[in-house]
């Protein structure tokens, strides 16, 4: 869903790569992976660009609060950091309410506002063949009227209070966010209660949002330059259904989604023990808590959801196709390398990797291919970290007159150039530089603590990561960045698709048949 202004998340602004979102918002390639977030990994974010992927990855909601205000506390320092850094600490307690559901306060004073993320443990992951789209269709209906709060009224009760809000539906992870001026916490607590005891769920309101979604498809995947190829990377890249299919989901199968689904889905996902519920900003939390008892505590708890199974088969050759797409006009080559589930031991160094590797104007792959060879008109990825197996993304747009082939050669140039020789101190030293600012970057407001809190508690139990990401980071050495390269960018590990426009006089009608097929 896509109801309030966006901000562009990337560089030419900078996406972090600690939730799996590296570069976004440009022409091109990077167009795509701020579609991607609808179609793969994440929808209603608020920006541009992605962040994502992740993570959902990112999500800078730049709204009120600054890094001087940034913890409940004073920010304590680093022993060891000798007076040259600070170790900034998000301070914050959690309590599980009877129901299941578990509960997060950040008290931060330093502006008058409060910012509320709930995050549900449901995704697109979750869907089952001929229902795909189903968890983000859900998400609309979710703004569709409660026992108590009319359709629309949601939006009018927040924007008519001075506040801001929207929701995000991803492979992992579906979340509800919106920031308030304190005085109104009561109201939002409120808001989110009524929706999740009592959504009223009617034919009407789901064949209205049915067409909705359906629209948001043709909008971001059917009518856009490399729409179709993308999503079609995704099928080739994964073999589980349930990272394999767009989040965005197919027309038949939106189609196919009755009220009964609907129902279902609602009692399965939208429960109490499925969630969890972030709160930062001016609020006392011993009343909050309160609050959020009065409201939240007496909605029934469901049985847990049936577990999702994530693993994928070992890749042992690469995966490689070509695609015409009758509305591009220059060549996208996209690659991606298998990578683990996300917050495991590897994934510090391989984001590091990663921000050497293509992380900015100064990265090798910028720096080879668009400044030096003026083979590509953008180059750039990211790291799409997930509760299952993820991905190394790089993807290029190429300069009219450039050859697929001579850009994939030079792309597998600089990752050889990683696996044989170490990368240097001063350019180790930029990429975890770059990495602390922008994490720090990604927590200044109340919002993005918030569903920070929220989606490392769902994707990976832990949300004091947002405590001790930093750290993982600031471990990683030379060896490290060696190491893993060796392991995963190895060409039998990752995907190629070769996106072309049509050549003059092709036919654009067999151009729209099925990538692949």
């Amino acid at each position: 869903m896509n109801r309030t202004s966006r901000v562009c998340l990337g560089p030419s602004f900078v996406v972090p790569t600690y939730l799996g979102w590296n570069r976004a918002c440009s022409s091109g390639w990077f167009r795509i992976l701020s579609l991607r977030a609808v179609r793969r990994g994440v929808s209603g974010l608020p920006g541009k660009g992605l962040l994502a992927a992740g993570l959902l990855g990112g999500l800078l909601f730049l709204q009120t609060g600054s890094m001087a205000a940034a913890v409940a506390r004073p920010a304590k320092m680093d022993p060891a950091a000798s007076g040259t850094a600070k170790k900034v600490h998000i301070y914050f307690s959690e309590t599980t309410l009877k129901n299941g559901l578990r509960v997060q306060l950040a008290e931060d004073h330093g502006a008058p506002v409060i910012a509320l993320n709930i995050a549900y443990d449901v995704g697109s992951r979750n869907e089952r063949k001929g229902l795909t789209g189903f968890a983000h269709l859900f998400e609309h209906l979710m703004f569709k009227g409660s026992k108590n709060v009319g359709d629309g009224e949601h939006f009018y009760q927040i924007f008519s209070n001075g506040g801001s809000m929207n929701g995000t539906t991803g492979a992992d992870i579906t979340l509800y966010f919106a920031t308030l001026p304190a005085n109104q916490l009561e109201l939002a607590l409120f808001l989110e209660a009524d929706r999740m005891r009592s959504l009223d769920l009617t034919q009407e309101k789901l064949d209205n949002q049915r067409h909705a979604v359906q629209e948001e498809r043709r909008l971001r995947v059917d009518n856009q330059p490399y729409g179709r190829a993308d999503e079609y990377f995704g099928e080739l890249f994964y073999d589980n259904f349930a990272y394999k299919h767009s989040t965005i989901g197919s027309m038949e199968d939106l189609n196919a989604a009755s009220l009964e689904d609907a129902a279902d889905f609602f009692q399965t996902y939208y429960a109490p023990n499925n969630g969890v519920l972030s709160l930062v900003g001016d609020f006392d939390s011993t009343q909050a808590l309160k609050l959020i008892r009065k409201y939240f505590e007496s909605i029934p708890r469901q049985p847990a959801p049936p577990a999702v199974e994530l693993k994928e088969p070992l890749q042992t050759a690469e995966r490689r196709d070509t695609v015409t797409d009758p509305l591009a006009r220059l060549t996208q080559i996209q690659i991606a390398y298998k990578l683990p589930a996300g917050n495991t031991a590897d994934l510090p160094a391989l984001q590091v990797l990663s921000s050497i590797l293509q992380g900015g104007q100064s990265s090798r792959l910028y720096q080879s291919l668009n400044k030096d060879r003026e083979l590509v008109v953008d180059i750039g990825g990211f790291v799409d970290e997930r509760i299952g197996p993820g991905g190394l993304y790089i993807g290029a747009t190429l300069r009219p007159d450039s050859k697929p082939a001579d850009v994939e050669s030079a792309i597998y140039t600089q990752i050889d150039l990683l696996m044989k020789a170490p990368v240097a101190a001063w350019e180790l030293q930029k990429a975890k530089n770059t990495t602390r600012l922008v994490f720090l970057q990604s927590i200044r407001s109340v919002q993005a603590r918030a569903t920070l809190l929220g989606s490392y508690t769902v994707k990976f139990g832990d949300p004091d990561l947002i405590n001790t990401r930093l750290d993982q980071f600031d471990t990683v050495t030379d060896d490290d960045v060696q190491r893993v390269a060796r392991r995963y960018l190895q060409a039998r590990n990752r995907t190629v698709v070769v996106t072309s426009p049509i050549p003059a006089g092709g036919s654009a009608a067999a151009a729209l048949e099925q990538p692949g097929a």
